[in-house]
């Protein structure tokens, strides 16, 4: 028997340290609620888990992310539906005015309320916001004007001689729709030096009104095009000739570049879903320069109406198609986001039933490691009886 090496209690004791570290660790899971408290506790489990926390967080923000976009369209749709009641009360005053019962003062008061309207429909348009982003002004419309030539859209224009002088009116540049136009001079005959001015006419006035005036040499070069800005339409006169001698042609092709507006569905890269709202303008519709100051005008404005009618039901229907998709995306995401949340819970947190069971036996094994620590300390005393 020696003294100078305890090794039965060493042994008591080094279980007893083993017993009250793994008491610790339990005590702190069940405190937590987490099995996985630091990496040392599973290297593997944590890094699963990290990830999994990470998606079901998108997905989480991803849903708000589609909500506010349904709200967005709700906010759009309830100003449409707005223009729709305009424009069939503006389509009702087309017909009033139409009918020969009334005179032309008759209609001068009925197309200051056709008016009025018009000028509502392009204040929604303009003052329509979510959050402070305008939706109905065409800056979420996806579509840039550019491109080949509308060759139905020939403006008439009287040429004073050797075409040294184009005019149009407002009106009838309203009536082109939306965007940026380039204007080509036409000609049958070729122009070298000639100074040709195109002039935009109002001629709403007694006297004509030139609203801007554009001269430029030898239009038959494209090396200096010019701007000028009339009737809320951007022109470019390129100086280009044509063969066609009875106005100005039109280039007006929309080029559908990609969805206005783009909403991140998703956790991940790329989730995206894209949606546009055209420009909801009267000059997008070709009211600008509608009235009904005539029978022919009425006539004329009924056919407009009815287009402005359809494409609003258009627009309406498409954001309607939309917001039934996001509602889908946001329930899909929803449930993704449950069934990760289940799987992350499975891997990092306790339970607690079983670590219960844990602690209990490790109480149970620091209290007979402290006896047993207690008794090999006894032993040594024995040997006082061999000194006696």
């Amino acid at each position: 028997m020696v003294i100078n090496h305890n090794l039965n209690a060493m042994n008591a004791h080094r279980n007893m340290n083993s017993s009250v570290i793994n008491q610790g660790k339990s005590m702190e899971k069940l405190s937590s609620g987490l099995r996985i408290n630091r990496a040392g506790d599973d290297a593997a489990g944590l890094a699963i888990s990290e990830k999994m926390r990470s998606q079901i967080r998108g997905l989480n923000q991803a849903s708000r992310n589609v909500q506010d976009g349904i709200s967005l369209i709700q906010t759009a749709e309830g100003a449409l539906s707005e223009v729709h009641s305009i424009s069939q009360r503006m389509r009702e005053l087309a017909i009033q005015s139409s009918n020969g019962t009334y005179t032309d003062d008759d209609r001068v008061l009925i197309n200051q309320e056709f008016e009025q309207l018009k000028s509502e429909i392009d204040r929604v348009a303009n003052d329509t916001e979510f959050s402070g982003r305008k939706i109905l002004d065409g800056s979420i419309s996806g579509i840039r004007i550019d491109g080949q030539d509308f060759k139905d859209l020939i403006i008439p224009g009287g040429m004073n001689g050797n075409l040294d002088h184009i005019h149009a009116t407002p009106q009838e540049l309203a009536k082109l729709g939306r965007g940026e136009f380039v204007f080509a001079v036409s000609s049958d005959s070729y122009i070298q030096e000639d100074v040709v001015t195109l002039s935009i006419i109002d001629n709403t006035f007694e006297e004509p009104y030139v609203v801007d005036e554009i001269t430029f040499d030898n239009v038959a070069t494209k090396d200096k095009p010019l701007t000028l800005e009339v009737a809320g339409i951007t022109i470019k006169v390129d100086g280009k000739l044509t063969q066609l001698a009875d106005g100005i042609i039109i280039n007006n092709t929309p080029e559908f570049l990609d969805d206005g507006l783009k909403l991140q569905v998703g956790a991940n890269r790329d989730q995206i879903i894209g949606f546009s709202i055209d420009n909801m303008k009267s000059r997008e519709f070709g009211l600008r320069g509608m009235d009904v100051l005539t029978v022919e005008n009425s006539q004329q404005s009924l056919g407009v109406l009815d287009h402005t009618i359809e494409k609003v039901s258009e627009q309406r229907s498409r954001l309607g198609a939309v917001q039934n998709r996001l509602e889908h995306t946001m329930d899909l995401n929803n449930n993704s986001s449950e069934n990760l949340q289940a799987a992350e819970s499975r891997i990092r947190d306790v339970d607690m039933a079983k670590e219960m069971m844990n602690l209990t036996k490790l109480n149970v094994l620091q209290q007979a490691s402290q006896s047993m620590v207690a008794q090999a300390n006894q032993a040594p005393q024995q040997i006082m009886q061999l000194l006696k």
